[in-house]
């Protein structure tokens, strides 16, 4: 058995010489090339519907949305997960309200605003007659009312008792009469009053007005639209 031994050991001593010097880069290299190369997939009938998925995904996410206008103005956005049609029109629609392009009624066509005025309440209620071209937008109304000096005075001269009175010669004695001044307010009313059309247009008052109260009123400013 020694003998067998001693036989062996020149052997070893030269297979260990050998591989204590093989470089470390030719070692990784070589694992490098003994490692197992990634298997190609194979398309067969089974993962061939997953595989075309797989494919049309990858083409689409580079695709950008694409615009086109059809016959019949038809405007048409696709993309990859949307499709959106829209339609238009080729009309002019005025993107200004009423207050920018209204003006103001000259004083000719003031004249041709009228009609009749009540109070109900604490409202205004106007039906005005337009008898202009203008498309009347907002009227403006200044109501007087009458402040008398005293209740003989205020008898005398109210036009809520619907009839003439005769009045004494000692009340008409100017000699010691005073005169208070009267309130005017100023209403801007809003509303459409088309051309020769009657429009009835609503105000509060914020005043509390007696049942016999003397008032007066006048449309001393309106706006509209001219006529074209």
């Amino acid at each position: 058995m020694l003998s067998f031994l001693a036989l062996l050991l020149p052997f070893l001593a030269a297979a260990q010489s050998e591989t204590a010097d093989v470089p470390l880069g030719d070692v990784a290299r070589a694992l490098r090339k003994k490692k197992a190369q990634p298997v190609h997939t194979v398309i067969d009938n089974d993962n061939l519907p997953q595989v075309m998925d797989e494919v049309q995904r990858r083409k689409l996410s580079d695709v950008s949305p694409l615009l086109s206008i059809e016959p019949g103005k038809n405007f048409q956005v696709s993309s990859p997960d949307v499709t959106c049609s829209l339609s238009f029109s080729a009309q002019v629609v005025p993107l200004v309200n009423d207050s920018i392009v209204s003006k103001e009624l000259p004083d000719s066509e003031l004249l041709k605003l009228d009609g009749p005025a009540a109070i109900t309440g604490d409202t205004l209620q106007l039906s005005v007659y337009n008898g202009t071209g203008w498309n009347v937008r907002e009227i403006t109304v200044g109501l007087t009312v009458v402040r008398h000096e005293n209740a003989k005075a205020a008898y005398y001269g109210s036009v809520a008792l619907g009839s003439a009175k005769l009045i004494p010669a000692a009340a008409t004695d100017d000699s010691a009469a005073e005169k208070r001044s009267d309130l005017t307010l100023l209403y801007h009313l809003k509303g459409k009053a088309a051309p020769l059309t009657t429009t009835v247009f609503r105000e509060p008052l914020g005043i509390t007005l007696r049942p016999d109260q003397e008032w007066h009123w006048a449309i001393v400013h309106a706006t509209g639209i001219p006529p074209r």
